[in-house]
């Protein structure tokens, strides 16, 4: 079997592959190291025959965000091998600690990221976040929608329907969320234009190589630079405080945004109870119920 993947990664990367490691797997996706002839290593996601759907989109839509965010020169990202509808093949980042330093760094990175803007709300591309699919589409509106009528629409009503309708969220459990939804022009905070953003900015998702924060497996995203702040915060990403105080000298962020954290976290928490159940239905309604205080 890996010697089929390693015809498909040399394929890909254009480069003969002298081996190839199963990694494991995540998602519904089968996860692989390899090193190339040339001596480089790099990192392999592969779908999993009969596993999850869309696995096109899923790859497709992560070579996107990493070419996206990499183009803003700010955060470090692995460097897109070759991508199909079966395989991605990225750079492998050697492993590392974070430091209080390499933390206040990587938060003055993530804000000249975020700076480097965006065109517009979404993304040219369908998105992905774990198996689930992520809808980039701007909303059909006249004129430039808000954040907040977008994030509502295109991050909060899908993943509310399907954790309502999978019976991981009950009617009781849902009705703080709508809340939220009726009223978020009140919850969204100033306006903003729309943020370089990762999207899924969970701790896991920084790696520190050489000890310099660096990101892998983004939902990249025009949107709000708070809902990656608000990411790093929910599972606890390591010196957390230093990211924030790299991040405000480098650009202040606005006035209340402390306030609006539980409104970002929604989303992901939204996504965590539609892959894993009702466990997180309590998360969702806290969350929910603080924004709508905030």
């Amino acid at each position: 079997m890996t010697e089929d993947f390693a015809a498909r990664i040399g394929a890909l990367a254009g480069v003969t592959v002298a081996s190839v490691r199963e990694a494991g797997t995540r998602h519904g996706f089968r996860h692989l190291t390899a090193t190339l002839a040339d001596g480089r290593a790099v990192f392999v996601k592969a779908a999993i025959v009969g596993g999850a759907a869309g696995a096109a989109g899923a790859f497709a839509a992560e070579a996107n965000g990493l070419r996206w965010l990499a183009r803003a020169g700010a955060v470090p990202v692995p460097a897109v091998l070759g991508a199909d509808e079966s395989t991605l093949v990225i750079e492998l980042l050697p492993p590392g600690e974070p430091t209080p330093g390499a933390a206040r760094e990587f938060g003055a990175a993530l804000a000249l990221m975020h700076a480097a803007g965006a065109p517009g709300l979404g993304a040219p591309w369908p998105g992905c976040i774990a198996s689930l699919p992520l809808d980039n589409a701007p909303l059909q509106e006249t004129g430039e929608a808000s954040w907040g009528s977008w994030y509502a629409e295109r991050r909060l009503v899908p993943y509310l329907t399907r954790a309502r309708d999978g019976g991981a969220l009950s009617a009781a459990e849902a009705r703080p969320v709508e809340a939220v939804i009726e009223k978020i022009g009140a919850l969204a905070g100033p306006p903003e234009p729309p943020s370089r953003i990762h999207g899924d900015l969970w701790s896991g998702n920084v790696l520190w190589p050489g000890g310099r924060g660096a990101l892998i497996d983004p939902a990249a995203h025009g949107g709000h630079r708070e809902t990656d702040l608000a990411m790093l915060a929910l599972f606890g990403a390591p010196h957390l405080g230093q990211i924030l105080r790299g991040y405000t000298e480098t650009v202040p962020l606005a006035d209340g945004w402390r306030s609006r954290v539980p409104l970002h976290q929604l989303h992901p928490l939204l996504v965590h109870t539609c892959l894993f159940g009702p466990a997180y239905a309590p998360q969702v309604t806290a969350a929910a119920r603080q924004a709508l205080r905030g």
